[in-house]
């Protein structure tokens, strides 16, 4: 015979206070791991949305970002050859060479200065990110002092705004317009003309290259003849895994720390549904001889005990989850690894991290339940009845 699965459900209504707290407990526990896998998750879609399949990024072997890259000018204009690449409306080669470096700049309503990625664009490289809107002002004009502010940087740095002014390296820059560009890391970036900006930092070398392909099966040819060629010492990359790559080491560092803390929590609430559960066993212990004596199994005692430890920790996770899920709503920003500035970027919750959470209650509740289950179930009928 079977136990109703009702049985168990009445008995966790039965004891309300204790089920709430414990599901309660649980609930945070699941907050909180789902809250950091959506962190991870969000720094890891920013980055890696920022790219695009079709374009390639080159930059000097083993520099690792483009912060630490450079490439000389012969460099780049043999790269530039490649024929591979993808001509423009206007017949020609759609190449960008660029230069990315950091500046501080002062955070809105703080005293903390933060850094900021200042990439040396050209006509092109608009072009190549089409996901890159104007919202506001206009483009710089070439040859400049005039700069396009991402929207993350408009909204959360002083000098950034549209028609505010920044002043670095002994120069006065004019933000001209702000941009949008979608859920991407290019939103914490400042744009402005590259012939300037070298002049303004006295960089005479570029720090990377980006080209789109004309067909992007034929990525691995390039690359192999690009990172073959004695004369350049360069390795080229398709944007999307030049950008996973960027959000790896960060992205690790969040599973880590959350995973550490989600296990330390999880004692917790383990050691409270365990207690919850051993207390149910203790006031139904007269309950137990009866189901015993009626002919209930004691693998069916034991089966129904772990069920209502794992319902307990699912409802716990779905209680949790829900209040993870808003955080999708709200935007942070932090220190990227790999170069060294701040990036913007939001939660996200994907169908895998709310099947992992749940996962995760309900693994909870079958530990918290097990051993209270066993000890239900090894009751002898003689002895459940006459202390019951």
């Amino acid at each position: 015979m079977k136990i109703p699965v009702a049985y168990s459900y009445r008995n966790l209504w039965t004891r309300r206070l204790t089920t709430v707290f414990t599901a309660f407990g649980m609930a945070l526990v699941v907050f909180v791991f789902a809250a950091i896998l959506m962190l991870a998750e969000g720094l890891r879609k920013t980055l890696v949305e920022t790219g695009s399949p079709d374009n390639v990024v080159v930059i000097r072997s083993a520099a690792g970002s483009e912060v630490q890259s450079t490439i000389d000018r012969p460099a780049a204009a043999i790269v530039e050859t490649e024929p591979e690449i993808a001509s423009g409306a206007d017949g020609r080669n759609l190449v960008a060479k660029e230069l990315v470096v950091l500046i501080n700049l002062q955070k809105r309503g703080s005293t903390k200065p933060g850094q900021v990625v200042i990439r040396g664009v050209t006509e092109t490289s608009l072009v190549l990110r089409p996901q890159v809107k104007l919202v506001a002002g206009r483009l710089p004009r070439p040859g400049s002092h005039e700069l396009l502010s991402g929207s993350s940087i408009a909204k959360r740095f002083q000098g950034g705004g549209l028609g505010e002014r920044l002043r670095f390296n002994n120069r006065e820059w004019t933000i001209s317009g702000v941009f949008d560009a979608g859920n991407t890391g290019f939103n914490s970036e400042i744009w402005g003309d590259v012939d300037q900006l070298m002049q303004a930092f006295r960089r005479p070398s570029y720090s990377s290259v980006i080209f789109c392909l004309r067909d992007p099966s034929a990525f691995s040819r390039c690359k192999a003849r690009i990172e073959s060629d004695p004369r350049l010492a360069l390795e080229a990359k398709q944007e999307t895994e030049y950008y996973a790559d960027q959000s790896a080491a960060m992205a690790k560092f969040l599973r880590i720390l959350g995973i550490s803390l989600t296990i330390i929590f999880s004692i917790g609430a383990i050691i409270g549904a365990m207690i919850t559960m051993y207390s149910a066993v203790a006031n139904r212990t007269a309950e137990i001889g009866t189901l015993r004596a009626l002919g209930f199994r004691r693998r069916t005692i034991l089966t129904a005990f772990i069920m209502e430890a794992m319902f307990l920790g699912f409802v716990g996770g779905c209680a949790g989850l829900l209040p993870a899920a808003f955080l999708q709503l709200f935007t942070i920003s932090t220190l990227n690894f790999q170069t060294f500035s701040e990036l913007a970027f939001s939660f996200t919750l994907t169908a895998g991290i709310a099947a992992y959470s749940l996962l995760f209650s309900l693994i909870m509740g079958f530990i918290g339940g097990v051993l209270p289950a066993f000890r239900a179930a090894r009751m002898k009928i003689v002895d459940a009845l006459r202390t019951g």
